[in-house]
Protein backbone atom coordinates (compact mmCIF):
# COMPACT_ATOMS: atom_id res chain seq x y z
CA UNK A 1 0.00 0.00 0.00
CA UNK A 2 1.40 3.60 -1.25
CA UNK A 3 0.46 6.81 0.75
CA UNK A 4 0.09 9.80 -1.09
CA UNK A 5 -0.36 13.34 0.46
CA UNK A 6 -1.66 16.20 -1.36
CA UNK A 7 -1.97 19.89 -0.47
CA UNK A 8 -5.87 20.67 -0.25
CA UNK A 9 -8.24 23.51 0.49
CA UNK A 10 -10.61 23.97 2.00
CA UNK A 11 -12.74 26.80 1.66
CA UNK A 12 -16.00 27.62 4.07
CA UNK A 13 -18.88 28.69 2.40
CA UNK A 14 -21.57 31.33 2.70
CA UNK A 15 -24.33 28.62 2.51
CA UNK A 16 -22.52 26.56 4.75
CA UNK A 17 -20.17 23.97 4.25
CA UNK A 18 -16.51 23.18 2.65
CA UNK A 19 -15.65 23.43 -1.04
CA UNK A 20 -12.67 21.48 -1.59
CA UNK A 21 -9.65 21.89 -4.01
CA UNK A 22 -6.71 19.59 -4.54
CA UNK A 23 -4.40 22.16 -6.26
CA UNK A 24 -1.83 19.36 -8.10
CA UNK A 25 -4.93 18.01 -9.31
CA UNK A 26 -7.47 21.16 -11.06
CA UNK A 27 -9.84 18.37 -11.88
CA UNK A 28 -11.07 17.87 -8.11
CA UNK A 29 -13.25 19.65 -7.00
CA UNK A 30 -15.87 18.55 -3.94
CA UNK A 31 -18.06 19.22 -1.33
CA UNK A 32 -18.58 18.32 2.41
CA UNK A 33 -21.18 19.34 4.96
CA UNK A 34 -18.41 19.66 7.57
CA UNK A 35 -14.83 20.12 7.66
CA UNK A 36 -14.84 16.10 8.50
CA UNK A 37 -16.92 15.17 5.90
CA UNK A 38 -14.56 17.46 3.26
CA UNK A 39 -11.97 15.55 4.11
CA UNK A 40 -13.65 12.63 3.67
CA UNK A 41 -14.80 13.46 0.40
CA UNK A 42 -11.40 14.78 -0.64
CA UNK A 43 -9.41 11.51 0.13
CA UNK A 44 -12.33 9.63 -1.57
CA UNK A 45 -11.78 12.13 -4.75
CA UNK A 46 -7.95 11.79 -4.66
CA UNK A 47 -7.75 8.46 -4.46
CA UNK A 48 -10.25 7.58 -7.72
CA UNK A 49 -7.67 10.05 -9.42
CA UNK A 50 -5.15 8.00 -8.74
CA UNK A 51 -6.93 4.64 -9.11
CA UNK A 52 -7.30 5.66 -12.51
CA UNK A 53 -4.15 7.06 -12.99
CA UNK A 54 -2.25 4.42 -12.34
CA UNK A 55 -5.07 1.99 -14.49
CA UNK A 56 -4.28 3.96 -17.62
CA UNK A 57 -0.90 4.66 -16.97
CA UNK A 58 -1.05 8.24 -16.59
CA UNK A 59 1.60 9.82 -14.28
CA UNK A 60 0.83 10.11 -10.68
CA UNK A 61 1.17 14.29 -9.88
CA UNK A 62 3.60 15.56 -7.39
CA UNK A 63 1.83 17.89 -4.78
CA UNK A 64 1.64 21.54 -6.06
CA UNK A 65 1.40 23.89 -2.97
CA UNK A 66 3.26 27.11 -3.51
CA UNK A 67 3.77 28.38 -0.11
CA UNK A 68 1.28 30.73 -0.49
CA UNK A 69 -1.48 28.95 1.54
CA UNK A 70 -0.44 26.57 4.63
CA UNK A 71 -0.73 23.23 3.59
CA UNK A 72 -2.99 20.55 4.88
CA UNK A 73 -1.79 17.38 4.00
CA UNK A 74 -4.87 14.95 3.22
CA UNK A 75 -3.10 11.58 2.84
CA UNK A 76 -4.59 8.50 0.28
CA UNK A 77 -3.62 5.21 0.74
CA UNK A 78 -3.30 3.06 -2.16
Amino acid sequence: MTEYGYTTLFEPMPEGGFNVLVPAIPEICTYGETLEGAREMARYAIRCYLESALKTGEPIPGDAADGSTPPVSTPALL
